[in-house]
């Protein structure tokens, strides 16, 4: 008899500084086992030699969100605004990435993630947007509502990786994502009703009408740091509306997403963060 195997997914886990606890929300492996995958916690304090014999052992790697990163990591002293780090998950991360990607594993980072991926390959962060970045508009990328609401839009390259996942073209096969053609434009619905946040089945949140080339999503925002200068193989491809950058890609790997919204809290109404999950549950089942 034949089984089909799940790919095992590895998830970084938060570190709590004060008390020296690890603890891992439910929400990423929930996001994981609803998207055909096995999460697996990963050890803070492991090895370098552990950490090499889980990523051979393991099919992907999810770098989930958390506190800050040390300014020291990408050649900065300490900013008014930058929050708590913690220096063992900070050291733990980057020998995982370095290691993942050594053996071209599919990665996928989420808010913090995707600030620990591009300062791994060479980039730097915004440590407060704040009191840093300048914005016409700015944006509340600290949303002061609940993360499972969507607060604000991010328009996504076309052509891009993430736009072929977000609109469910990378996800092949029949029925495994809402089809492209079927999706709905969200101004298409007025603002105050519930249907503009989360959709239904036949309208749900996900925007594909790729307007100037792009397609435009609705996500949630709770962090006060980004990715500003981007890492030399990265390739931003997502834009909050005060330019503040999204989502990444990196050309000529596998398969490597970083996002900076938390779909875990949103896939159960959202296809476009559902799509995140199948896709690199997917990817990793090579």
């Amino acid at each position: 008899m034949t089984t089909n195997k799940k790919p095992l997914i590895g998830l970084t886990t938060s570190h709590d500084i004060k008390t020296d606890e690890t603890i891992q929300a439910p929400y990423s492996p929930r996001a994981i086992l609803a998207a055909g995958g096995i999460p697996v916690i990963l050890p803070l304090e492991a090895s370098e030699d552990d950490l090499r014999q889980l990523v051979s052992a393991l099919d992907g790697f999810l770098f989930t969100g958390g506190p800050d990163v040390h300014p020291f990591l990408f050649g900065e002293d300490t900013r008014m605004g930058c929050g708590s780090v913690s220096v063992k998950r900070d050291r733990m991360e980057l020998t995982l990435l370095k290691l993942a990607m050594e053996q071209k594993k599919p990665i996928m980072g989420i808010c913090r993630g995707i600030q620990l991926i591009n300062i791994g390959l060479g980039g730097t962060i915004y440590q407060d947007i704040p009191s840093q970045a300048e914005r016409v508009f700015p944006i509340a990328h600290q949303q002061p509502f609940p993360h499972r609401v969507p607060s604000h839009t991010v328009n996504i390259a076309e052509g891009s990786l993430l736009a072929d996942v977000i609109s469910g073209r990378f996800l092949d096969e029949e029925n495994d994502s809402a089809p492209a053609d079927t999706v709905q434009a969200a101004a298409d619905t007025p603002v105050s009703s519930a249907s503009s946040l989360f959709g239904n089945a036949s309208e749900p949140v996900l925007r594909a009408d790729r307007p100037h080339g792009q397609t435009v999503i609705r996500v949630n925002s709770t962090h006060h740091q980004a990715v500003r200068d981007v890492a030399p193989q990265l390739t931003a491809c997502a834009f909050a509306p005060d330019g503040i950058i999204e989502g990444v890609t990196m050309k000529d790997y596998p398969y490597l997403i970083g996002v900076q919204w938390h779909p875990e809290y949103l896939w159960e109404e959202d296809p476009a963060a559902m799509n995140l999950f199948r896709a690199f549950v997917k990817a990793a089942a090579v």
